[in-house]
């Protein structure tokens, strides 16, 4: 048994879709629970207006009843809000009547950086909106929705999935970290950062060394990856490790077969051995830009500025939260492929049971 997910839905289309299949029955979910990790997602110091605009909100068409699991799909839904502004220029069907509202104009003018360019050319659009509003970060609000489903799976058995910032525009320090958004506010530019997510409570076992596709490490650092925005992952001390000699770059076994320090973030060989897991995500400096850069219409060939829509200053605090439900969403699955289930009294059973084998002490 394993966690499968499918989304879909356009940045401005009417909404986003998440289906989430393999999880047993019985789980129950807090619907409030949810609605905040959206909200966390939604907020963040240099965020665009369109946050104020949308109202994240989880529905659930399927695979729920009285806040259960039934061990069928789950289908959520968020609806975006913003669409009412976009309904003739992002109508799913031929719209009717004259123009009217936002997105009506076609987009020719790819913008460096983003899906733009290469989608076009990969899909054959001749109006880049059609790559665009998929590709937007818009969508990991279905992601978060699910991650939030996963940690309750997780909570289950322990484990706590938490993200936060580390760094913003190169600055380090909370005050500091406003004030190079505020700069760059001022200078109509962006910012990227990096974020850590730390997860607590993994027993020793999720994932295996035995096939590539298996190792959680190289799970984790896909999901991570995944993120838009997102340029770099490391695991544990990641690439400081690779400046150090053996001696100064593993974790000695103590009695009790705990660790005194954490060096490979909680993972050996693509297995959970443990100690708490470590990852840490570099998102790049977010490419839609109120002052725009040098690109190429692709109708007429000539030279052009890029595409000017809202944006972001910058939305590491938001890609904390993100990165957070793409660690628990992984977590989730090892777990599940570890200790399986049809109902969740067999997942946790099974869970203890292998504690009680192993003779692990948390």
């Amino acid at each position: 048994m394993t966690l499968e997910l499918a989304t879909a839905g356009e940045s401005h289309g009417p909404a986003l879709v998440a289906i989430l299949t393999g999880l047993p029955a019985g789980l129950s979910l807090d619907r409030a629970a949810i609605d905040d990790d959206l909200r966390r997602r939604r907020e963040g110091y240099g965020r665009s207006p369109r946050q104020q605009l949308e109202r994240d909100e989880v529905e659930v068409l399927a695979g729920l009843r009285h806040g259960l699991t039934l061990g069928t799909p789950l289908a959520l839904v968020i609806r975006n809000r913003d669409h009412e502004n976009w309904a003739w220029g992002m109508s799913p069907w031929v719209p009717e009547g004259e123009p009217t509202g936002k997105g009506v104009t076609p987009v020719t003018i790819p913008r460096p950086g983003h899906s733009d360019l290469a989608g076009a050319l990969k899909y054959g659009h001749s109006d880049v909106r059609n790559a665009l509003e998929r590709a937007s970060a818009r969508q990991t609000a279905a992601h978060v929705a699910a991650g939030s489903v996963a940690k309750a799976l997780l909570r289950q058995i322990g484990v706590s999935v938490t993200g936060s910032v580390l760094e913003v525009g190169g600055e380090t320090a909370p005050g500091a970290m406003r004030s190079a958004t505020d700069a760059a506010r001022r200078d109509r530019d962006t910012l990227g950062g990096v974020v850590e997510v730390v997860a607590t409570g993994v027993p020793p076992g999720l994932g295996s060394y035995a096939e590539k596709a298996d190792r959680l490490d190289g799970r984790m650092a896909a999901a991570l990856m995944g993120v838009q925005a997102v340029k770099g992952v490391e695991i544990g001390d990641g690439f400081a490790l690779a400046r150090r000699r053996g001696s100064e770059a593993h974790d000695e076994i103590e009695p009790g077969l705990r660790r005194g320090t954490n060096r490979a973030g909680g993972i050996e060989a693509g297995v959970s051995n443990g100690e708490p897991i470590v990852v840490r995500a570099a998102m790049k400096p977010l490419p839609t830009l109120m002052r725009p850069l040098r690109s190429i219409d692709l109708e007429s060939g000539e030279p052009g500025e890029a595409l000017v829509e809202r944006s972001d200053v910058q939305a590491v605090e938001a890609l904390a939260v993100v990165a957070e439900a793409a660690v628990a969403w992984e977590l989730a699955r090892a777990a599940l492929e570890k200790f399986g289930g049809d109902a969740l009294d067999d997942f946790v059973g099974a869970h203890r049971a292998y504690l009680e084998r192993i003779a692990w002490q948390r």
